[in-house]
């Protein structure tokens, strides 16, 4: 009965590391990309269209978030300066709510997934598909999928 009971302890233990990933919260995951800013087409740089800065809801979240169209008319979500804590399964939403104070918001007003997050520290780009339409999207979230949390948001303000 005893080598059961160890036994159980060991899985209960390995799942619980498999959900939960603590190391997660001592490694950070560093990201430095820039954004394209050449192109034969004669005008080579980015236009900003919105920009905002997080900040943190379920964890400290800093930096800003800004929507940029490259000269080959592609768009680009950017986070610059950007820092949240590490963790399983974390991705990027662009946000329909105009901000969100809590998680509950973000998935009662709608999102559309960018990817999952490249790195919890750093500047990084995330291609937004050319038929989004972002006038229906007015925040960024840092969203946890695994626990449905959300680690923070930026509200986007046109940048006119």
């Amino acid at each position: 009965m005893r080598k059961i009971i160890i036994a159980l302890g060991i899985v209960v233990i390995v799942v619980a590391w498999y959900l939960f990933r603590p190391e997660k919260l001592f490694i950070n995951q560093s990201v430095n990309e820039g954004l394209e800013s050449s192109t034969t087409a004669g005008n080579d740089t980015p236009s900003l269209l919105t920009e905002g800065s997080f900040h943190g809801v379920a964890h400290d979240t800093k930096g800003t978030a800004a929507i940029y169209v490259l000269p080959d008319g592609k768009r680009v979500l950017r986070f610059t300066n950007f820092e949240t804590s590490n963790g399983p399964d974390v991705h990027v939403f662009l946000g329909a709510a105009t901000d969100a104070n809590d998680s509950e918001t973000v998935t009662k007003a709608g999102y559309m997934e960018l990817g999952s997050l490249k790195g919890n520290v750093g500047d990084q780009n995330y291609e937004i598909p050319a038929g989004i339409n972002l006038a229906d999207y007015h925040s960024v979230t840092i969203w946890c999928k695994r626990f449905g949390v959300n680690f923070g948001t930026a509200p986007l303000a046109s940048a006119n």
